[in-house]
């Protein structure tokens, strides 16, 4: 094997694990910081809520909505000074997984939401009835109930945050993205586009099909 073959998969190879690094641990950061989000805007909701908060449930509104309306590159640039007193760095694998963490949380924040929102109503109502308390509700109740729709819902989050990753690479976040500029765009290398792209794609299709299978799989045993 040539040794200009054994760069290429060096380089693909590196950055693929870049890119896996950067999607878990954003993923799992988002989640921690949008689910409990996602539970207090649904819970305190002024119409449906289990304990209707108005002022909360508003002030949490649009906070969520203005950090989902700022486009991810500029996201990025905005939080390098944080990103560098967070991780001492603002480029690379780990200083990405800042902005994209951040990038994530408030669309999770959005999906749990929706997804307790979409539980039947009635069966809240039979759980207050047995003497339910407000957590009993949430934890035993709505997160079960609206889990094959928040197992969608982190799927949809997941693959966002592989297109999300790509574009951190255009800022010097590594991974694939950085890969397909750096070899591909700027140096004209064709292959390495291709093969950052290919490996993209592979990626959404793997954590879609296994996204849907869970999802189904929860449906079928409720």
């Amino acid at each position: 094997m040539s040794p200009e073959v054994v760069k290429y998969f060096n380089v693909i190879g590196l950055a693929t694990g870049q890119t896996l690094i950067m999607v878990l641990f954003s993923t799992m950061f988002s989640l921690v910081l949008g689910f409990p989000l996602g539970v207090i805007l649904c819970t305190t909701d002024a119409s449906s809520g289990l304990r209707p908060r108005k002022v909360l449930n508003q002030v949490l509104s649009v906070i969520i909505n203005i950090l989902r309306a700022i486009p991810f590159v500029i996201l990025v640039i905005l939080l390098f000074p944080f990103t560098r007193v967070l991780v001492h760095t603002a480029i690379g694998t780990k200083a990405s997984i800042v902005p994209l963490t951040i990038a994530a949380a408030p669309f999770v924040a959005r999906v749990i939401e929706s997804s307790l929102k979409e539980v039947d109503p009635g069966v809240i109502q039979a759980a207050r009835s047995m003497g339910s308390t407000n957590s009993q509700i949430v934890f035993k109740v709505l997160i079960p109930e609206a889990l094959p729709s928040i197992i969608n819902g982190v799927t949809l989050t997941i693959i966002n945050l592989i297109g999300y990753s790509a574009m951190a690479g255009t800022v010097g976040g590594g991974g694939l993205g950085d890969v397909a500029i750096r070899y591909g765009y700027q140096r004209y290398r064709v292959e390495y586009m291709v093969g950052s792209v290919a490996i993209i794609l592979i990626l959404v299709e793997i954590i879609q099909v296994i996204g849907t299978a869970l999802s189904n799989h929860m449906q079928s045993k409720r």
